[in-house]
């Protein structure tokens, strides 16, 4: 007897169930990269539902895991718009994939082990009303340390901050589909800034707008967070950005000095809540 294995894709697009609930509203795509990150799934996908934005899809692109993240996608099969689980070279190739699914005006990104804030998508709907030239949306996240120290990062984009450093909070934030058609896909030689440079390509012509308001929570961790993503990050700016290589260098050893003064900074911070 014949057994076939169990479907490696699945979400309401294969079952003609169309996730466009209001055609006045501008349709969002929420896109999450996963690879054996059953611990958090449900979480982040249940954040996405909570949503009380109605004109939204969610779509799932899985490397191939091997712990229970495709048993948690089955589980929500019915509730996602779209999700698939195959072999990929990392989250740049995954987030390439979700863009040919996407079918959002607006994309977002949304890591396995961060969660959308309550009302996030209709606050960034809301910036966008009222920023119609705008193509890059950003906000603020609260960044946590599985140590419980916890920290707001995202500030304004500017050409002249975001030429020197991330100075925005990319997880969450809403890109145009527009901004793509313009500016391409992630480049997936970077392992761990491919989301800064692309961005950067833009240069000092970025259409952003940004909101004071929290809209994510951010688990400390992955790949964009640690040295290796510092020396990818200068490579981006001299390449895409234009930095002078002498002011990159330099950036680069304060932001590793910055990165190993890390640990004291959560310690004073764990005291100072105190």
């Amino acid at each position: 007897m014949q057994t076939h294995s169990p479907s490696r894709c699945g979400g309401k697009r294969l079952k003609n169930e169309f996730t466009r609930n209001d055609s006045t509203l501008p349709f969002v795509t929420v896109v999450t990269a996963v690879f054996n990150g059953q611990p958090y799934l449900a979480g982040c996908l249940e954040s996405v539902l909570r949503q009380d934005y109605s004109n939204i899809e969610h779509i799932v692109m899985d490397g191939g895991s091997r712990d229970g993240t495709l048993d948690v996608l089955r589980q929500y099969d019915d509730r996602i718009a779209y999700w698939k689980s195959e072999p990929d070279k990392g989250v740049y190739e995954a987030w390439n994939k979700a863009l040919e699914e996407a079918r959002g005006e607006w994309i977002c990104f949304l890591g396995v082990d961060d969660e959308l804030l309550p009302g996030a998508v209709s606050a960034y709907m809301a910036l966008a009303a009222n920023n119609p030239q705008a193509e890059y949306l950003s906000s603020r996240v609260r960044w946590v340390h599985p140590s419980g120290y916890e920290r707001t990062m995202g500030a304004p984009w500017t050409w002249r901050a975001f030429s020197r450093f991330m100075c925005i909070a990319h997880v969450g934030s809403m890109h145009r589909r527009s901004l793509f058609e313009r500016l391409g896909i992630y480049d997936t030689s970077y392992r761990s800034a491919a989301d800064y440079e692309l961005l950067l390509r833009a240069r000092g012509q970025l259409n952003a707008a940004y909101m004071p308001v929290t809209t994510v929570m951010m688990r400390a961790g992955g790949v964009s967070d640690g040295g290796a993503a510092l020396v990818e990050a200068k490579c981006a700016k001299i390449t895409s950005g234009g930095r002078n290589e002498a002011l990159a260098e330099l950036e680069l050893q304060i932001a590793r000095a910055k990165l190993m003064l890390r640990p004291l900074r959560r310690v004073l911070g764990r005291i100072a809540d105190r």
